[in-house]
């Protein structure tokens, strides 16, 4: 009788014998981190749509006072002295001489509106911003208040803080 030839057996597990690594078992971990950094992805991607895409302020009533300071700040801000003047009673006009200037505010925030009759006062913060300075950019904010009047059914500005004054032409008048 012949023999088969017989395959050669493994060796048998002994204490010096080395082990095949056990089979890495639920990938989990994985999963978990991979579910974390989309989160973070998705956050980032909101937080940039509302910075971006934000928009202007929603217009106040054009006929209220803070709807008049509104655009009037607008304009002053954006350099537009001829829509600005517009905004102005002859006796705010008049504080302008030889003074070809604009607003120093970078940003006007509305804090109260107060009626009376054919008066009416508007206090903001006014907010000023500076480039450069010894740790960076810097702002700082001040509190005025805009005295309205009411002329011909419409709101005028009567009074205004010298921060926000622009001038279609002259110097301002204290």
């Amino acid at each position: 009788m012949s023999q088969a030839p017989q395959e050669p057996r493994p060796p048998t597990a002994g204490p010096d014998t080395p082990r095949e690594p056990e089979p890495v078992r639920g990938r989990q971990p994985d999963r978990v981190l991979l579910g974390i950094v989309a989160a973070i992805a998705v956050l980032v991607v909101v937080a940039l749509a509302v910075v971006f895409l934000r928009g202007e302020p929603q217009p106040l009533d054009a006929s209220s006072p803070a709807g008049v300071v509104q655009r009037y700040s607008k304009a002053a801000i954006d350099a537009d002295s001829a829509a600005a003047d517009a905004y102005l009673t002859d006796t705010a006009r008049s504080r302008c001489a030889n003074f070809y200037g604009s607003a120093q505010a970078s940003r006007v925030v509305l804090i109260a509106t107060t009626e009376r009759g054919d008066t009416a006062t508007v206090k903001v913060s006014i907010v000023h911003s500076a480039p450069d300075g010894p740790f960076g950019p810097s702002e700082y904010a001040e509190e005025a208040t805009i005295g309205l009047v009411k002329a011909a059914g419409k709101w005028m500005i009567n009074e205004l803080p010298y921060s926000l004054q622009t001038c279609a032409g002259g110097m301002l008048k204290k």
